[in-house]
C-alpha cells in the first residue's frame, strides 16, 4: 500500500453522508502529542526517509482526480525467487569496515550548494559495494506473490477480518489490488481488520525485538524503524503468525531507494531531487548504523538477522513499512501508534474522500466503499491530498491529473527590510511566520488564503501596515488578510501578483529542460516505469509554475485595470457576510486566522511578544496537521471552509521543507 503526505479529515457534514453507524468515531486524528482519548482517522504519515538529519536523532520529517482518469498504482516490479537466506559468503569484519565508512560518509555534514548530486554518487558507490558483497544473501520466498493470496484471505477469516465480498487480483498495470465479487453499494462496511492481525509498534515489543528495543534509543524514538526491523525478524521466523500477511509483500518497491542512478538523474534541478537524496542518505545511514548494533549489541544475539542482515533487506523493509504505515490509536485511545494492516493496505488509490477509521469499542480498523462497485470492478479507496512528489518518493507511483498537486515556494521578510518589524507584527497577529514554505496549487486559485494574506504584507506600505496595526478596524483588517473579495489596496495587489509572477518565472528558469522537450521526452523515447515517473514528476512541477505565472498575470492585469480606472475598494463591514463565508474556494480567511480569532476573543490590539508567541503555537498546530479540537468537534464554519483548512495545513505542513530558496523583500 502506498503511503503519505497530506490528509483529509472527515467532517461532520462528510460523516453524516457515510452514514454508516460504525463511522460516528470516523473524524480527526489528535495530535502525536496528544494525550487526550477520542475518535480516529486513519492516515499514512509522508517520510522522507525513516531517519532524518540530523544523523540517528529526531522524529520523522513530515509527507483529486476526476474518477474517470488513470487511478494509482501500488509499485511493485518482479516476484521473489529463492528459498531461504544463503550462507555468508564474505565475513561480517569486511562487511563492518564498509558499513563504518558508509555511516561516517551520510554523518558529514550537508554538502555546499550544488554538491548533493556529487555526495548522493559517492553514498551509492559504497551502497553498491556493500550490494555487491551481500549478493544471494537476502531471505526471500518461493513462487509469485500470487501464489500466498489464499492463505492470506484464509488467515484473515481465521482471526476475524472480514474475508467476503472481494478477492485480491493482479491488475497488472496497477499492481495487486482487491476487486469486487458482488455489488458493493457506498457507504457500505465491507472491510474491516482487527487489532491482532495488525503488525504494530507494540506487538514489536513484544517480539523476539524486544530487548534491543529496551536499550536502543533509535527504535524507541523512530516508531517506523522499529516496525521494519520487525518486519524483518518475523519474515525471517517460517513460524511467525504474520507470515500469511509478509509473504504477499512485494519483494521490490518503484520508490527512488530502487532507482537507477540514470533514472535519478531525469530528476535533477527539481524540487523533488532533494528529498529523493535526503532518503535515500537517511535510509544508507540508518543500515549502517544498525549493522553494528545488531553485530556488536548483547541484545541483538538472538536476532534472526544476526547472520544475514543485507542493505537489501533493510531497503525492502524500510519501503514495505514506508508505503503502508498508518497511525492507529493504541487500546486505550490515549496516544497513537504505528502499524501495518493486512489485507486493507491491498486498495489502491483514487479521488474521493478518506473512507476508513478505528472502531476503539470493536477494537478494528474499519472501511466502508468510497463509491458504488460492480461485482469484477477494482476497490478503490483515497489516499489523502498528497503531492505526486509525495506519492513518488513514499509511494512509487505517478497520479495522472493529481488536482492536488503542488510545488513549494519559499518566502520570508528579510531582516534588513525597513519596514521588517510592522510586517513581522502584521504576520504575527495573524499567526503567519515571516519565513516559510508556502505552496502552488495545481488547481484555481494557485495560492492558498495563507499565502495570499502573506503576500499582502510583505508589498504593504508603511501607511498600509499602519492600518492595520493602529487604524479603525485593525483588526478586521487583520481577519481579511486572506479574503480575496477585501483588497488592501488596488496598488497592493498589482504589487503582490506581479512578485509572484516574477518568482515563479525565475524557479522555472532553474529547470535543465523545457515543458515542450519533456512532452517529447516522453513521447518518443523508450524510458523505464521509474525514468518515467522523474520525467512526469519533472514536467507536472513546470507545468504548476506556469499555471502560476499565467493566474498572476490575469490577476495583475485585472487589478492593474481596477486601479487605472479608480474603482472603489470594497470595504469589509459588521454587517456583512462574515469573511469565511465568501470568496471562492481557497481564497477565504485561513485557517490560521480563524484559530488566532478564536483564541484573541476580539481583543484589540496584542503585544507583539504575545503576537508572536501566539503565532507560534497555532503555527506548531498546523505543522503536526491536525485539528486540536478536543474529541475531534467541529464548529459550522470549519465544515464550511474545509477546503480552505485543507489548503492552509498543506502550506503549513510544507513549511517543514527547505528545498526552495529563501525570496526576501
Amino acid at each position: 500500500m502506498s503511503g503519505m503526505l497530506r490528509h483529509r479529515t472527515a467532517s461532520t457534514t462528510e460523516n453524516q453522508r457515510l452514514g454508516a453507524a460504525s463511522l460516528c468515531r470516523l473524524l480527526t486524528v489528535l495530535p502525536l502529542t496528544s494525550s487526550r482519548p477520542g475518535p480516529w482517522l486513519l492516515r499514512r504519515p509522508q517520510l522522507a526517509g525513516l531517519l532524518p538529519r540530523p544523523a540517528l536523532t529526531g522524529g520523522v520529517v513530515p509527507w483529486t482526480p476526476p474518477l474517470s482518469q488513470k487511478m494509482g498504482k501500488k509499485s511493485r516490479v518482479k516476484t521473489q525467487k529463492s528459498g531461504t537466506g544463503a550462507p555468508a559468503s564474505v565475513s561480517p569484519k569486511e562487511t563492518l569496515n564498509l558499513t563504518s565508512e558508509l555511516l561516517q560518509k551520510c554523518s558529514s555534514p550537508a554538502p555546499g550548494p550544488g554538491k548533493e548530486w556529487e555526495e548522493y554518487v559517492q553514498i551509492r558507490s559504497l551502497v553498491e559495494k556493500i550490494r555487491k558483497k551481500q549478493k544471494g544473501l537476502s531471505v526471500t520466498f518461493d513462487g509469485k506473490r500470487e501464489d500466498y493470496f489464499p492463505d492470506l484471505m484464509k488467515w484473515a477469516s481465521e482471526n476475524g477480518a472480514s474475508a467476503e465480498g472481494f478477492e485480491m487480483v493482479n491488475f497488472k498495470e496497477e499492481g495487486c489490488g482487491l476487486r469486487a465479487t458482488r455489488d458493493i453499494k457506498a457507504e457500505e462496511l465491507f472491510l474491516w481488520v482487527p487489532r491482532k492481525l495488525l503488525m504494530t509498534v507494540e506487538s514489536a515489543k513484544n517480539s523476539v525485538l524486544g530487548p534491543l528495543y529496551s536499550q536502543d534509543r533509535i527504535l524507541q524514538a523512530m516508531g517506523n524503524i522499529t516496525l521494519a526491523f520487525h518486519l524483518l525478524c518475523e519474515r525471517a521466523d517460517p513460524n511467525s503468525f504474520w507470515q500469511p500477511y509478509i509473504q504477499t509483500l512485494p519483494c521490490e518497491y518503484d520508490t527512488p531507494l530502487y532507482f537507477e542512478e540514470d533514472e535519478v538523474r531525469h530528476l535533477q534541478s527539481t524540487q523533488a531531487v532533494h528529498d529523493v537524496f535526503s532518503q535515500y542518505k537517511n535510509t544508507a545511514r540508518q543500515y549502517a548504523y544498525f549493522y553494528k548494533v545488531i553485530q556488536t549489541h548483547p541484545h541483538a544475539n538472538k536476532l534472526p538477522l544476526k547472520d544475514s542482515f543485507t542493505y537489501e533487506d533493510y531497503r525492502w523493509a524500510v519501503s514495505s513499512v514506508m508505503t503502508r504505515q498508518n497511525q492507529i490509536p493504541t487500546e486505550d485511545g490515549s496516544r497513537v501508534t504505528l502499524a501495518l494492516i493486512p489485507l486493507w493496505d491491498m486498495c489502491n488509490h483514487t479521488n474521493g474522500l478518506i473512507t476508513t477509521g478505528y472502531n476503539l469499542e470493536d477494537d478494528r480498523c474499519e472501511c466502508v466503499a468510497l463509491q458504488d462497485f460492480r461485482a469484477g470492478e477494482q476497490i478503490y479507496i483515497f489516499y489523502g491530498t498528497r503531492s505526486n512528489a509525495e506519492f513518488v518518493i513514499h509511494s512509487g507511483f505517478f497520479f495522472d491529473n493529481n488536482s492536488h498537486d503542488r510545488v513549494k515556494i519559499k518566502l520570508g521578510v528579510s531582516k534588513s527590510d525597513r519596514l521588517y518589524a510592522m510586517k513581522a507584527e502584521v504576520l504575527a497577529r495573524a499567526g503567519i511566520p515571516t519565513s516559510s514554505v508556502f505552496a502552488l496549487h495545481f488547481t484555481e486559485p494557485p495560492i492558498s488564503a495563507q499565502l495570499l494574506a502573506f503576500l499582502r504584507v510583505f508589498c504593504m506600505t508603511e501607511e498600509e501596515l499602519k492600518e492595520h496595526l493602529l487604524g479603525d478596524n485593525a483588526i478586521d483588517r487583520i481577519f481579511t488578510l486572506g479574503n480575496s473579495e477585501y483588497p488592501v489596496s488596488w496598488d497592493n495587489e498589482v504589487r503582490l501578483w506581479t512578485f509572484l509572477e516574477d518568482r515563479a518565472l525565475l524557479l522555472l528558469k532553474t529547470y535543465k529542460t523545457t515543458i515542450e522537450e519533456d512532452k517529447s521526452f516522453l513521447k518518443n523515447c523508450d524510458l523505464s516505469v521509474r525514468a518515467t515517473m522523474a520525467v512526469k514528476l519533472r514536467l507536472g512541477e513546470k507545468e504548476i509554475l506556469e499555471k502560476a505565472v499565467k493566474s498572476a498575470s490575469v490577476n495583475r492585469e485585472y487589478y492593474r485595470r481596477q486601479m487605472e480606472v479608480k474603482a472603489l475598494l470594497p470595504k469589509y463591514e459588521e454587517s456583512s457576510p462574515g469573511p469565511l463565508e465568501i470568496g471562492a474556494a481557497g481564497a477565504r480567511l485561513p485557517l490560521v486566522l480563524r484559530n488566532l480569532e478564536e483564541e484573541a476573543g476580539g481583543q484589540e490590539a496584542l503585544s507583539l511578544s504575545e503576537a508572536v508567541s501566539r503565532a507560534k503555537a497555532v503555527e506548531n498546530g498546523l505543522v503536526n496537521g491536525e485539528n486540536s479540537i478536543p474529541n475531534g468537534a467541529r464548529s459550522g464554519k470549519e465544515n464550511v471552509n474545509q477546503e480552505e483548512s485543507k489548503r492552509a495545513t498543506e502550506d503549513a505542513k510544507g513549511s517543514s521543507s527547505d528545498s526552495t530558496g529563501d525570496v526576501k523583500g
